[in-house]
């Protein structure tokens, strides 16, 4: 009989309550700080989206901290102490040092709980890219894989899971050093909608620069088309996140849909959370889905 685990993940991965609760899949709720208040990342129970994001957009600050050691510590203790093997899935660590934070918790409760397996996987991904691999690794395990197993099988396919963002309001981007003042500026004022992506170091970077919405929409419809596993037969589930802008998210769906006929009620739609959100701000959209590995893309362009 296969020895029961749990498969956990950080709040950033964009997934809302129900979502985790429904699955069974315990979170670590990271904080934020908004207009100089300290807020736990709570899935936007307490403050809800559109507050959010309408106080980024009159003027309220917005600050992140990573999750130290000590929070992962009593986190991983809270699930190994009922018995079960731990696999637990990080932000990025090209965005976000929270991996090292984790891993060095996993190595303290390995000591602490030496028959346990506990292992830790940087995502390489955010937002719901990062919850779009943690949906698949519980479906392996729903359908009979132990947890060696699908370790193993995560670290081997995570750079499959792709995401590609665009953003029509530079604002927050400038502000966070993800794009230069000069170039935000300048973008801005020709209408330009960046096309970015997360690449295989799980760091942000500018693919494209795209003149209007509509065009950029279409633009990061287009890099499906390139990349989906089984091309324009992809059937496997998609998330899309967005920052106060379902309509701009609710367009990608229907030409996903359009561009892709099977994928057809497999869809979800979901906020960029506080965490990410604090440093996109609102009008970001991401497109989700599973393709051929970024980093054979990128040592073949």
């Amino acid at each position: 009989m296969m020895k029961p685990y749990v498969i956990s993940a950080c709040s950033p991965a964009d997934l809302n309550k129900k979502y985790f609760e429904e699955r069974n899949i315990p979170y670590l709720c990271f904080e934020y700080e908004l207009a100089d208040t300290t807020y736990t990342d709570d899935l936007f129970e307490s403050v809800s989206a559109s507050d959010f994001y309408q106080a980024m957009v009159d003027g309220a600050m917005t600050r992140t901290s990573q999750m130290n050691q000590i929070g992962y510590e009593e986190f991983f203790e809270s699930i190994l102490q009922e018995g079960n093997d731990l696999l637990h899935f990080t932000l990025s660590s090209g965005i976000s040092g929270t991996y090292n934070s984790a891993r060095m918790a996993a190595e303290v409760m390995r000591e602490k709980y030496p028959e346990r397996k506990i292992y830790v996987v940087d995502s390489k991904n955010a937002s719901s890219g990062f919850g779009l691999l943690v949906e698949r690794a519980k479906e392996l395990q729903e359908s009979g894989m132990d947890i060696d197993t699908l370790h193993e099988w995560i670290e081997a396919h995570k750079l499959e899971c792709h995401a590609w963002f665009f953003s029509g309001d530079l604002t927050f981007f400038i502000r966070g050093g993800r794009i230069s003042k000069t170039a935000g500026t300048i973008g801005s004022m020709l209408r330009i909608c960046p096309l970015m992506q997360v690449d295989s170091e799980g760091k942000l970077v500018v693919r494209q620069k795209v003149h209007g919405k509509r065009k950029v929409i279409r633009a990061m419809v287009e890099k499906m088309e390139e990349y989906a596993e089984n091309g324009y037969d992809y059937n496997w589930k998609i998330f899309i996140s967005h920052s106060n802008c379902l309509e701009d998210a609710d367009a990608v769906k229907a030409l996903v849909e359009e561009k892709f006929p099977n994928t057809k009620g497999k869809i979800t739609i979901f906020n960029i959370g506080p965490v990410i959100g604090a440093h996109t701000g609102p009008g970001t959209v991401t497109l989700f889905f599973w393709g051929k590995n970024r980093a054979e893309i990128e040592k073949n362009a």
